[in-house]
């Protein structure tokens, strides 16, 4: 007869939580390079010391927050549930395997009405001059992209409403530099009223907002389905440690949203030398701004998207000595 293994669940077992987390595991290499006390002094004024309950730490409701978009893990709810059943998330947050975990209730209320808005992205900071101090980044050559982030709310249930058009960017330097080639030119100033388009803003457009969250974007996956979303604009090095980040409304176009993050990026670190970008970001605008910052644009190649009977750019040869193009055919534009 087979000697079945016997059930074991129920045995008294002296160890500790420290025995039961594998030594390589993710959770200890962070925890071997944090250093929380920064946080306890930061979080200090927005805690009394000697009235009302004891409060939760704040550095578990961090952590606790940490593990949810470490681990993908959709709610707090259920990252309360996890923590509960999982030695190695208990661990970090410093519990024994029998202690009461904290509810996740006061982590949602502690980021909406507790902490200072800006605490995420002074834990942000403090990490990235962790590995700047480590001598982890190497700034000269950054990526860009963004990825659409799905909201938290039900897409039929939305409403239209006319919003104002927002203006480029680079509107007001496209309306001098305008003006400046005309006068070159010899001719006349436009009004101001041929000069109003998408670039320089005005006139309303109908928007598709959630009434669940108006925050979000309602962001067109393919060609049949639609989601509202978010989208990240993140920028990293080459070793993959991110070094700006610009959240917008899934709607956003990644070239309208690019200006805000390439400047946060290139302020704090003025040595990048180049800018790696997808397809989305490869337009003039951009391109021009990192060829006069000194920097390398680098962008995917795309097929021609004009008609097939009208010329294209390239038949085109310039000529310095009259500032035009010339077609092989003698066509001649001047630029």
């Amino acid at each position: 007869m087979e000697n079945w293994r016997k059930d074991s669940r129920k045995d008294i077992v002296m160890v500790d939580v420290d025995a039961l987390v594998p030594k390589d595991h993710l959770l200890r290499k962070i925890e071997a390079v944090m250093d929380y006390e920064w946080l306890y002094a930061r979080l200090s004024p927005y805690y009394c010391a000697d009235n009302g309950r004891p409060g939760a730490d704040p550095v578990v409701l961090i952590k606790m927050v940490l593990l949810q978009h470490l681990y993908g893990i959709p709610s707090l709810h259920q990252t309360h549930r996890e923590i509960q059943v999982n030695i190695a998330y208990r661990w970090f947050l410093g519990y024994s395997l029998l202690e009461e975990i904290s509810h996740f209730a006061p982590v949602s209320y502690a980021f909406c009405k507790r902490f200072p808005p800006e605490i995420s992205e002074d834990i942000f900071v403090y990490i990235l001059n962790k590995a700047l101090n480590h001598r982890m980044v190497d700034p000269s050559m950054i990526f860009i992209d963004g990825t659409h982030i799905k909201a938290s709310a039900n897409k039929k249930k939305f409403q239209k409403e006319q919003a104002a058009k927002t203006a480029k960017v680079y509107g007001e330097q496209l309306r001098k530099e305008v003006a400046e080639e005309r006068r070159n030119l010899g001719k006349k100033d436009k009004d101001d009223d041929e000069n109003s388009g998408s670039c320089t803003g005005g006139g309303t457009v109908e928007k598709t907002v959630s009434k669940t969250d108006p925050d979000c974007g309602m962001f067109v996956k393919g060609v049949h389905e639609q989601q509202f979303a978010y989208e990240a604009h993140t920028v990293c090095d080459k070793h993959g440690i991110v070094l700006g980040v610009e959240v917008t409304a899934g709607n956003v176009s990644d070239s309208v949203a690019w200006d805000a993050v390439y400047d946060q990026v290139t302020n704090i670190f003025p040595e990048v030398k180049f800018v790696t970008m997808d397809a989305g970001y490869k337009t003039p605008w951009i391109a021009k701004k990192v060829l006069e910052d000194s920097r390398i644009p680098i962008l995917p190649y795309t097929r021609y998207k004009g008609k097939k009977d009208k010329f294209k750019p390239w038949d085109f040869t310039y000529d310095a000595a009259t500032d035009s193009f010339t077609h092989e055919l003698r066509h001649t534009t001047t630029s």
